[in-house]
């Protein structure tokens, strides 16, 4: 048998324990509780926001939040302000935690061959927690979605491509496409210029995983971005956009607006319903658009991409 990475971490097959309740912070509003799944290399801890507005019969949506670099979950919820508009949008959040011993930064590792797959690895993992959270919460399966932050993001496609029947929609904030690195050094290449054959974005899906069935997606990029060249989120398109029939891509609109706080920004729309939705940000850096300065990598000068996320989410759900 092949030996295994220590940091893999495909869920155990028994997971009918209850999860462990480690914490409960005071979220202001609902609460803000830490659990744990089970794991070949041991316990994963992740966040979960229960809105006040939960009573265990009515089902909610949920929404899957993976952070970015250096960041944790607490991080990731004080700077998005998910935990602030799931209470008014009642859904439960889910923060899946990075710990440093799986990556010395905290990073998801999106780039690494042993992630990029259905049933392995870091998206095996994410599938887990979320289907943990399925079982004990009491949540619309129609309606799971899942977003990230820059690897984050990164991860969030390769989990939204592994498992399309999971996911009805998903939110990427300065991403990068999926497959194109597979080591460290190439990561940092690809994030600072873009896949080096754009033709090749949709064979990589396929390589990876022998189908392409994206799911309806929105895209936020700061084109001031230093850490990941907007490029990349051209490069997510094209490849979302090979997934979906033509005729279902024919609709096409664009907008652009101002924040108050001299912000500009462009917002695309492609497909009727919407497909794919595409925001750039020209004066936005490597931060989550309009988020608290209570987090690491926000601004909160730009357009609110947490509010923004959560009302395209809500719009699809599986039928």
């Amino acid at each position: 048998m092949e030996k295994r990475p220590s940091w893999w971490t495909k869920p155990m097959v028994d997971q009918s324990a209850p999860p462990v309740v480690a914490e409960s912070d005071s979220a202001g509003v609902g609460q803000f509780v830490t659990r744990e799944i089970p794991t070949d290399a041991g316990a994963r801890r992740y966040k979960l926001f229960i809105p006040s507005s939960y009573d265990g019969k009515k089902a909610m949506p949920l929404v899957v939040v993976l952070h970015g670099c250096t960041q944790d979950p607490d991080n990731a919820a004080r700077g998005t302000r998910f935990n602030e508009v799931a209470e008014e949008s009642r859904a439960l959040v889910a923060y899946p935690e990075q710990p440093a011993a799986a990556n010395g930064l905290k990073c998801w590792n999106w780039f690494d061959a042993a992630h990029q797959k259905r049933d392995q690895g870091e998206p095996a993992l994410i599938a887990g927690i979320t289907r943990q959270v399925l079982k004990e919460m009491k949540v619309d399966s129609r309606r799971v979605y899942i977003v990230g932050l820059s690897a984050g993001a990164a991860m969030a496609l390769t989990v939204s491509y592994a498992y399309p029947e999971l996911f009805a929609a998903a939110g990427l904030h300065s991403g990068i496409a999926y497959g194109i690195a597979t080591s460290t050094p190439e990561a940092i290449r690809r994030m600072g210029v873009g896949a080096s054959d754009p033709v090749d974005l949709a064979a990589a899906v396929i390589r990876g995983f022998g189908s392409n069935s994206p799911i309806p997606t929105i895209v936020f990029q700061g084109n001031s971005d230093k850490t990941v060249n907007p490029a990349n989120a051209d490069n997510i398109v094209a490849q979302l956009m090979t997934g979906f029939l033509p005729g279902d891509l024919k609709a096409r609109a664009e907008h652009t607006g101002t924040t108050p706080q001299g912000f500009h920004f462009t917002r695309r729309v492609i497909g009727n319903p919407p497909l794919i939705e595409e925001w750039s940000v020209d004066e936005l850096g490597h931060a989550w658009s309009g988020g608290s300065k209570e987090g690491t990598y926000t601004d909160e000068r730009g357009p609110d991409a947490t509010r923004e996320i959560m009302r395209f989410l809500l719009e699809h759900r599986h039928t």
